[in-house]
């Protein structure tokens, strides 16, 4: 790989941000110039040849060849952020991360962001804007409001729309989401935004305990990473 293009593809790693490298191996040398090529997610051509085929790995993450090219495929770790250490969370803990996923927990409430009842996870007993300052949301992250309070709910909701989280889903009923609804859209969050909110969150399957409705926010995060929602 030229210098040039393994820089790029450092640099765009080190920022979370999807790219493919193509190889045409019909040239049969890893060394001459332009034989490979960096696609970078949401900047390919629509001209491109490779173009649905580039898209449809960027959702599947998986690495192949496509004739006489070869896609590898770079994308970063997803990452779920967990809004409230509640009951429901130290249940999606254990879960997300056999998934695969990078997890943190946030929540200013010291009596339940306690590492006695998170051992294992990235736990900050701190204000979310605080966090999401340092460590901003992206659009390869989930983002999970389980507090049922707006008061720590509303900012990292409304961060990550504006992300573009690959998912963003709330806790609460109809009327509780309706409001949420009212009061993100009075700070300028547009419809399209708000639609994305998943609420009530999780998969529809009937789950009542904090571990069933841990499942179903689970599946929903999953549906949606893979194109499936």
């Amino acid at each position: 790989m030229e210098l040039e293009l393994l820089s790029r593809l450092n640099e765009m790693r080190s920022k979370r941000i999807a790219v493919i490298v193509a190889t045409d191996m019909t040239d049969g040398s890893q060394s001459g110039k332009g034989r490979q090529r960096l696609f970078v997610r949401g900047e390919i051509s629509d001209d491109e040849p490779l173009n649905d085929e580039l898209n449809a790995r960027f959702l599947s993450g998986k690495s192949g060849s496509v004739g006489e090219v070869f896609l590898a495929v770079y994308l970063p770790p997803p990452r779920l952020v967990i809004i409230g250490a509640v009951h429901i969370s130290q249940h999606m803990v254990g879960l997300a991360q056999a998934a695969g996923f990078d997890v943190s927990v946030i929540d200013p409430r010291t009596a339940f962001a306690s590492p006695e009842r998170f051992p294992n996870v990235t736990l900050h007993a701190e204000w979310p804007d605080e966090i999401l300052n340092d460590q901003p949301l992206d659009s390869y992250t989930a983002l999970a409001a389980l507090t049922h309070d707006p008061k720590i709910d509303d900012v990292p909701l409304e961060a990550a729309l504006h992300a573009g989280c690959f998912y963003v889903g709330a806790l609460g009923g109809r009327k509780t989401n309706e409001k949420r609804i009212a009061r993100l859209r009075s700070s300028g969050v547009s419809d399209d935004q708000l639609a994305r909110i998943d609420a009530p969150i999780g998969l529809d399957i009937g789950a009542t305990s904090p571990a069933e409705i841990a499942v179903a926010v689970l599946g929903s995060v999953i549906a949606n990473l893979r194109g499936k929602a």
